[in-house]
């Protein structure tokens, strides 16, 4: 495939304001995406700009010519742009080559002062990624994780640098975060060490949102049939004509979703995508090289449903399969990060999907449930969604949840850290589901209320409903909490399944607390406090060291949830907190 025409040199003149763009907020209207200072695909056949220390640099062709470093001893680096900048993201491809030695490694590097100054994020051969410092030559790690090194395939590393924040990242799924005030301004560059590589698709970003009227950097006329390396991108700014690099994205997610590849990444820059039709992902990646689709550099994401069908669908009417989900998902080995779905006919809708990943995704103000697996689904594991405002006009209000795994079967689906409220129906909802599933960490909150005039309202107000009609599946739920729903907080609904309840909180439900009279469960270290009933155990389910067994009255440390419901923590987790913490400090109850 070939790439735009060579772009290279500064793009934007104010490099030593960049900190109040930095801070722009995307509204829900915005179609934005972030402001380029510097890029550099090497198209042109010269590095022009660039200055080397150490190494062997020269332009070679790799496909299309690329940035080459290639001797092999000691360190070699290339540096570029302004020393007055001061906050931005600089991303490069990087392909290293050869090795001369062990623990070698290639890098992006920020804030560069010197050849032997600056933050560096290094891919290292032990299979590593750190995110260092050099000052006068003597490195310093300050953050490091695993992640799978290859000689001869395209990497990308991406480094933000933020006032004292840093923020590395690698193939947009190993994020490292770290802080630190050595250096407040500098170029950028590319470095080797003991190491050859190749490098392409350099770029600098301040974060600023342009006007919606800016139009694509590079247009190329032949239209490409996959993407650049092993990543496309995607910017309400971009064309589906051009190539899907960094410099010249798609327009529209899918496009990047068609040409995508098992190993690839769809970096999908910030700003609201509008489409007509929903995200349709039909195709699969694999155990070694999954798809990623994922908001570049944390940037917000927003795909907004509202001009599809079905938003809202007519009373009593049924949603084509297809139809379902603003993003709608039928394929395995996905992974999904990062994004903002509203307004949909459904927010997330899997059907017979298996083995993806799902993390840090908002699902709100859906005109079903925000997040919706279906029919067969195994091994998806769903971290730190919220998923909130959810709603269907269409039925009354009475099958929108903020989570559902429904009539299916599957084993291996976990799901944590998940913030489930304000929805018509339930927060979670496991409706005839056939096959065990573990949820941890999880809040549950404001379920079943009728906060639209829905006429005719029939939403449940569960927190927690754990299956139903019958269908026996186990159920794990462990360190989660309920409360303010309309009804109940944890409920068998008819699972006659062996669940466990571990460590969890039910609070202020006017219904039962913990309601488990038609399973055969076990309900260890809860505890219910200002519910209507505290538990109901029917006949087969028990339980021990629950607060109710221990007996007494139970004051609790705070009942604030203004931490707890408020930003997520840095890493996506939930914030620490006292709320509903037993005064007495037993050790009963979930614990955040």
């Amino acid at each position: 495939m070939g790439k735009p025409t060579g772009r290279k040199g500064l793009v934007a003149a104010a490099a030593g304001s960049l900190a109040a763009a930095a801070m722009v907020v995307i509204g829900l209207s915005t179609t934005a995406a972030a402001a380029t200072l510097f890029s550099d695909d090497f198209n042109d056949g010269n590095a022009g700009g660039w200055t080397t220390s150490g190494g062997s640099w020269s332009v070679v062709a790799d496909g299309t010519p690329v940035y080459q470093q290639g001797g092999t001893s000691s360190d070699a680096r290339a540096r570029a742009g302004s020393a007055t900048w001061t906050n931005y993201t600089v991303t490069a491809r990087v392909k290293p080559t050869a090795i001369n030695g062990s623990n070698r490694f290639v890098a992006v590097l920020a804030r560069v002062q010197s050849s032997t100054s600056y933050y560096y994020l290094a891919l290292r051969s032990n299979n590593t990624v750190e995110l260092k410092k050099l000052v006068g030559g003597s490195a310093t790690t300050l953050a490091s994780a695993g992640v799978t090194f290859s000689l001869n395939t395209w990497h990308t590393l991406s480094l933000e640098v933020s006032g004292s924040t840093l923020r590395g990242m690698v193939n947009g799924g190993t994020a490292l975060t770290a802080t630190d005030t050595q250096f407040a301004s500098g170029q950028v560059g590319v470095a080797t060490f003991y190491a050859s590589a190749r490098f392409d698709d350099v770029a600098v970003n301040d974060g600023a949102q342009p006007s919606p009227s800016v139009s694509p950097s590079v247009s190329p006329s032949v239209s490409p049939s996959t993407p650049a390396g092993n990543a496309v991108y995607v910017a309400t700014n971009g064309n589906d004509s051009n190539a899907g690099t960094l410099a010249a994205p798609l327009r529209t997610i899918q496009r990047a979703v068609d040409l995508a590849q098992p190993g690839h990444t769809i970096y999908i820059r910030g700003g609201t995508y509008a489409p007509s039709t929903n995200i349709q992902i039909l195709k699969n990646g694999t155990s070694s090289q999954p798809i990623t689709m994922r908001n570049y550099n944390n940037e917000r994401v927003i795909l907004d449903g509202e001009n599809m069908p079905y938003t809202p669908g007519a009373v009593g009417s049924t949603i084509p399969r297809p139809e379902r989900g603003a993003i709608h998902i039928e394929g395995d080995w996905w992974r999904i990060i990062g994004l903002e779905i509203i307004h949909g006919p459904y927010g997330v809708f899997g059907l017979d999907s298996s083995n993806n990943y799902y993390e840090g995704l908002v699902t709100r103000d859906n005109y079903e449930s925000g997040f919706h697996l279906f029919l067969t689904s195994s091994n998806n594991t769903i971290v730190n969604l919220d998923s909130y405002g959810n709603r269907d006009p269409r039925n009354n209000g009475e099958s929108a949840d903020g989570l559902a795994i429904k009539e299916g079967s599957g084993t291996g689906n976990v799901v944590r850290g998940a913030r489930l409220w304000n929805n018509s129906d339930d927060g979670l909802d496991f409706w005839m589901f056939q096959s065990p599933i573990l949820v941890e960490n999880s809040l549950a909150w404001g379920n079943g209320f009728n906060r639209w005039n829905i006429p005719n309202f029939t939403g449940d107000g569960n927190g927690f409903k754990l299956g139903g009609n019958g269908v026996a599946a186990n159920i794990t739920v462990r360190n989660s909490m309920a409360w303010d729903n309309a009804v109940s907080g944890f409920i068998d609904n008819n699972n006659p399944g062996q669940h466990r309840i571990e460590r969890c909180t039910a609070w202020d439900n006017p219904g039962t607390g913990f309601d488990f009279d038609r399973s055969d469960s076990t309900l260890t270290g809860n505890l219910a406090v200002a519910n209507g009933t505290t538990h109901s155990y029917g006949s087969n389910s028990s339980g021990s060291g629950n607060s109710w067994d221990l007996g007494g009255s139970w004051s609790l440390q705070s009942t604030d949830p203004s931490v707890i419901t408020g930003p997520r923590n840095a890493d996506g987790s939930i914030p620490s907190t006292t709320f509903l913490r037993p005064s007495n400090n037993a050790n009963v109850g979930a614990r955040f």
